[in-house]
């Protein structure tokens, strides 16, 4: 993309800018120019191939709207950041009320992150009262790990296999898949990884590892929606508590409402020492995360004024994300939204076992409320012996993308595979979704599994998308 003038002189760097104006203004083509020349240019090709890289315009609740007047039903719900839809009016109207406000000014004690910080010690279990707040997820662990150590003096973590935190340094050293932590070690040290949903497992660790925390999902979801046994959050409370070491709950994806509760550790009566929160907490619309921890573990790390500052963030907590988050909260309790979860999730669970019933493609079928996984069949018999292995290998990473291809350019549902475990789907719509869009989902599933009986016909049809996106570029 080239910006010209009358003279047909380069354009003075003034000139070369874009205004939002200009940018609202651009095209798809002029979009994948921009990402390819000033940023992640693989990603720009790898979207491409399987029709990912559309240019959405507009988006209410469960729908969205690209650039050519397609509407798109949204069942991955940004990872689990969009539990009330796309641009819920509570939300934007709560935005709107406080436009007039500073945004930022860190040298006070802004009014709508004190309502914020109340909120969340009303909702979160047990003594959890005080928190932090700051940006993302990510940052949201970086907090919880670094109160873990000065709290205990220890400098050691246990973490689960398969595991997914974040991508920062220290979330990444308690991230379970080698692909993301290899690049960047060494890590932190003195980071241990144990089976998940294993409490005999962790028991064994613990009677020679004395870490600061055990780090855990309740639910694991980048490792392909993994639910632990029941009784396993309870045991792995109570192995920590007779160890000394803190329980910290990963509640980024599972909160607020998707699993059927406000928190998934609820559904075992577990309360952590520290809870780590982000996505929906922004109701779909700003960028907040958080930690919560009790008061004495607060006052041990925080407490008095030489200690008060030891964690700070300029951005963490700003007006109009603390009030995204206040709203957020209010629509969660006010709409029932955590008990739609669990209704909407038995039907849809109910829907996709009965598929699975129908069709070996789909191996297995996980998850609670409406954080759902599709786990697909790895090829065997003939077809890995025709590809000498390579079916398997290839199934492997890009079965369930192929799978989600399908939805997205033939039935125009979105969803995505878990970054763990690529050979599962997830399903993570926001918990507005009606019986009837879930019925168009399932619908949609069952055609593709109908008409592609194995690997190798998925294959096929990824590979004619695959073609014609590549030709159209």
């Amino acid at each position: 993309m080239t910006v010209h003038n009358e003279q047909n002189v380069p354009p003075t760097e003034t000139e070369a800018l874009l205004s939002v104006d200009d940018a609202l203004a651009l095209s798809r083509s002029e979009v994948h120019t921009l990402y390819k020349n000033c940023g992640n240019q693989g990603l720009v090709t790898m979207m491409g191939l399987v029709g990912f890289d559309r240019q959405f315009v507009k988006a209410k609740g469960m729908r969205v709207w690209d650039s050519e007047g397609n509407e798109y039903l949204d069942f991955l719900g940004a990872y689990g950041a969009m539990n009330l839809g796309h641009n819920h009016p509570a939300v934007i109207g709560a935005l709107e009320k406080v436009r007039h406000l500073p945004n930022l000014i860190p040298a006070s004690l802004p009014t709508m992150q004190a309502a914020l910080l109340h909120n969340l010690s009303v909702i979160t279990p047990g003594r959890l009262q005080r928190s932090f707040l700051c940006n993302s997820g990510a940052e949201a662990v970086e907090g919880a790990l670094k109160t873990a150590r000065a709290a205990t003096g220890k400098s050691g973590f246990l973490y689960c296999e398969n595991s997914f935190h974040g991508k920062t340094f220290g979330a990444l050293s308690v991230t379970g898949r080698n692909k993301y932590r290899k690049p960047f070690e060494p890590l932190l040290s003195g980071c241990e990884a144990v089976p998940y949903g294993n409490l005999e497992a962790l028991e064994q660790v613990l009677a020679k590892f004395k870490p600061a925390a055990f780090i855990v999902e309740p639910i694991q979801g980048e490792g392909g929606i993994n639910v632990p046994p029941p009784g396993y959050l309870t045991g792995a409370a109570r192995l920590c508590r007779e160890q000394g070491v803190l329980f910290i709950a990963d509640e980024i994806q599972t909160g607020f409402g998707r699993t059927g509760a406000m928190f998934a550790c609820q559904l075992e009566n577990v309360e952590p020492d520290i809870m780590c929160l982000a996505k929906s907490l922004g109701g779909g619309v700003e960028p907040i995360g958080a930690f919560i921890t009790t008061d004495d573990i607060w006052q041990k790390v925080f407490g008095g004024i030489e200690k008060a500052t030891l964690h700070t963030s300029t951005f963490g907590g700003n007006t109009r994300a603390a009030a995204a988050g206040v709203a957020a909260i209010e629509v969660l309790t006010k709409e029932q939204l955590p008990e739609a979860a669990v209704e909407k999730g038995a039907y849809f669970l109910a829907g996709l076992l009965n598929l699975q019933k129908k069709y070996p493609l789909l191996k297995e079928v996980r998850g609670r409320g409406l954080f759902i996984g599709l786990e697909f069949t790895q090829p065997g018999g003939l077809a890995n012996k025709l590809t000498m292995g390579m079916a398997n290998k290839l199934s492997n990473e890009y079965l369930a993308s192929l799978v989600a291809g399908e939805l997205l350019n033939k039935h125009h549902i979105i969803t995505a595979y878990t970054l763990n475990n690529p050979n599962v789907i997830r399903l993570e719509p926001p918990l507005i979704v009606t019986k009837e869009e879930i019925d168009t989902v399932l619908n949609a599933l069952e055609d593709i599994l109908k008409h592609n009986k194995g690997f190798l016909s998925m294959a096929a049809a990824g590979a004619g998308t695959v073609f014609k996106n590549f030709r159209n570029k």
